[in-house]
């Protein structure tokens, strides 16, 4: 699995560019906010349909312009595949796959595959719940096209009845309805509860393995699913599952009432990470964290390789930053076997890498 060529239109700050990569290592050189980022943004946007460092398409369309195109041509599954994404000013963006309208997220996933690391990730480590849940969907649902369609269920129903609750004192007829969002809501929990537990044991052996080798065993690194306490056993059959679900629903339904908000579920589901026997949240040093942050991605292109056969496209930005020299030639030595796009601002850092091809970014410009 690779990305052959990139051709933009408009893009954040590139009116017109074309590049050609490597099928391994990628080193893309420039100094700050040059548009090293965005090259690797615009391939994560091919293999997901969204970005993580924007709300709004419009922010991806390039200052002064009505709209913007990315363009990648790609080999995977032993052929070649041309995906089309064109955003516009004020409407849905338009995609296509050799030419043919893409109707689900999931789609893309199917023909390139990127495991994404950027500084953001620190917040992994460092902020709550909500960004290991986050980490968990958007990996889960590049590999599991039931897990997708479970969580944009549930998300839908979430939203349903957290209106329910909100309306319930001016349409207390509302409160009839809970029952039906109550049980529907366990069955899609129940399932991504179900794809969750596997992943994260999955995650949690790479995970390890890889904070070892980067601190030379010095550290270890333990993950540990949560979810809702009425589930004892996460890994059970899914009646099992949706049961524990509904209990944990009727011990809270006078609490949501009263708050008027919903708070039970896998909505709530964590990640917790200890570095030494200690809350990582609380007590990791910054190159800790990020080797923490970056234990999570290379288990995941781990866990991608296992599940698919293929390997995906690593994107790392600035992942050298705040590591020491012995975590940096781990980083170095443990990318390869795979294409990888990774930037930096002095080239001399990335040692044997340079090996490969270099890109020189200079105000949205590729040599």
């Amino acid at each position: 699995m690779r990305i052959n060529r990139l051709t933009l239109r408009n893009f954040r700050n590139y009116r017109e560019q074309s590049v050609e990569f490597s099928p391994e290592n990628n080193v893309i050189v420039g100094e700050n906010a040059q548009g090293k980022t965005n090259l690797l943004e615009a391939v994560s946007l091919l293999s997901c349909g969204r970005s993580a460092r924007t709300r709004t398409d419009r922010e991806l369309i390039r200052f002064g312009e009505a709209e913007a195109k990315i363009r990648g041509d790609i080999f995977s599954r032993e052929r070649d595949f041309r995906v089309e994404m064109s955003f516009f000013a004020g409407k849905r963006k338009k995609t296509e796959i050799n030419q043919v309208p893409v109707k689900r997220a999931s789609e893309l996933s199917g023909v390139l595959g990127t495991v994404f690391f950027c500084p953001e990730d620190l917040f992994l480590i460092r902020e709550g719940a909500a960004a290991r849940r986050r980490f968990m969907d958007q990996s889960l649902c590049q590999l599991r096209p039931r897990y997708a369609a479970a969580l944009a269920e549930y998300n839908r129903l979430y939203d349903h009845k957290t209106r329910i609750l909100r309306d319930a004192d001016e349409h207390p007829d509302l409160l009839d309805t809970l029952p039906e969002f109550n049980a529907r809501m366990a069955a899609a929990g129940a399932v991504l509860i179900h794809y969750r537990a596997r992943f994260c044991a999955r995650l949690a052996e790479y995970a390890a393995a890889a904070h070892s080798e980067c601190s030379g065993g010095r550290e270890t690194l333990v993950l540990r699913y949560e979810t809702v306490k009425t589930v004892e056993d996460p890994f059970a059959e899914q009646n099992v599952l949706i049961e524990a679900l509904a209990e944990h629903q009727r011990s809270h339904a006078s609490a949501e009432r009263a708050a008027r908000l919903c708070l039970s579920g896998p909505h709530k589901d964590d990640v917790a990470v200890e570095i030494g026997g200690e809350n990582a949240r609380q007590f990791s040093s910054q190159g800790q964290t990020r080797t923490a942050a970056l234990a999570f991605k290379l288990a995941e292109r781990e866990i991608y390789r296992e599940i698919t056969g293929q390997t995906p496209v690593l994107l790392l930005d600035d992942v050298l930053s705040e590591l020491d020299p012995k975590r940096q030639e781990f980083v170095l030595n443990r990318i390869s076997g795979g294409q990888v796009l990774i930037t930096c601002c002095e080239e001399d850092r990335l040692g044997t890498l340079t090996a490969g091809r270099v890109l020189r970014v200079e105000n949205g410009e590729v040599r």
